[in-house]
């Protein structure tokens, strides 16, 4: 039997348009791999109500923290790929594929990117005793007199780790790392001065910052923060290449249909651009993405391999 390969192309993208056009057909749910009332889960609720608005469907957020991640991205993977089960992956997600890949469920690869949401860059802060008025001061501080500066990290593989090891090997800085279990215990050291500094987000520091309990150096983005428009970037400070910025985004499983992706893709970043959207994440020190699946997915591999070569020259290994 002759097959007509035109007409079946023609037959199959009919079906995948149809699909699309009658999407969803049931309840979604995003997947966050943090806890509720974490900053993660205020994004992705911020997300579902935009989304259950557009598509007509309740959009369920279900928390499954742990693991740096892996818990919610291995259920995310193993989810059909239709579009109903979505991941907010974390910063955390892409450097845990740097630091120990599982094949179950790698962005990128098991798991599709649709568009990013937000990106928060980090500021760094130290206590107002601490004698350098400048980030270059504390840095030549560290490589004079080896760890003599310290700093809240949040252990091997976490993001402020990774820039002290960065620190290390690109500025010959050595900083005295100091790990806490999270930012509720970190904090109260900073401020009473048992820890110097730390790579830390804005919005849990910029009232202690206000009033005069910490002082901040630089941020860690390319351009500065509009809630601290004052406080230069770690380029304008004079250590340029030191960029970090804790971010989430969507993914889907792979295999899930472009038109699907498409119509999440459009709905996402309508709702990334709502103005009170904008403005919350703003009042926090972030800002939204919106970016294409092909934008998105060339950022992340970006961000694994800026953050997994950092491992591999400090030699960290997986907790």
């Amino acid at each position: 039997m002759k097959i007509n390969w035109g007409l079946s192309l023609v037959l199959g993208l009919w079906c995948l348009a149809a699909f699309a056009q009658s999407f969803p057909t049931r309840p979604m749910k995003i997947l966050v791999p943090a806890a509720a009332g974490s900053s993660p889960d205020i994004r992705a609720r911020q997300i579902a109500a935009k989304l259950s608005e557009a598509f007509g469907q309740a959009v369920i957020v279900d928390n499954r923290p742990g693991a740096n991640g892996l818990i919610a991205a291995r259920e995310a993977a193993r989810a059909p790929a239709d579009g109903h089960t979505l991941f907010l992956a974390l910063i955390n997600n892409a450097v845990a594929d740097a630091l120990s890949p599982d094949p179950c469920c790698r962005l990128g690869m098991e798991l599709l990117p649709v568009s990013r949401f937000s990106m928060t860059p980090y500021i760094i802060v130290v206590h107002p005793n601490v004698p350098a008025q400048s980030l270059k001061e504390l840095l030549e501080q560290a490589r004079a007199k080896p760890e003599s500066v310290s700093y809240a990290s949040h252990g091997p593989g976490s993001l402020s780790n990774l820039l002290g090891e960065w620190l290390k090997t690109e500025w010959g800085a050595r900083l005295l790392e100091v790990p806490y279990k999270g930012v509720n215990s970190e904090i109260p050291d900073l401020q009473s001065g048992q820890v110097m500094s730390a790579f830390i987000v804005p919005q849990v520091v910029v009232a202690a910052i206000k009033a005069g309990k910490l002082r901040v150096l630089a941020v860690t983005a390319r351009e500065r923060l509009a809630i601290l428009p004052d406080v230069p970037t770690t380029a304008e400070a004079g250590v340029p290449g030191l960029e970090a910025v804790v971010w989430n985004g969507i993914f889907v499983p792979a295999g899930t249909p472009q038109g699907v992706v498409q119509a999440l893709h459009r709905e996402l970043v309508r709702a990334y651009n709502a103005p009170e959207i904008r403005e919350q994440l703003r009042a926090g020190g972030s800002y939204a993405a919106a970016d294409t699946p092909e934008e998105f997915a060339a950022f992340v591999r970006a961000e694994k391999e800026k953050w997994g070569r950092v491992i591999r020259e400090a030699g960290i290994k997986a907790p």
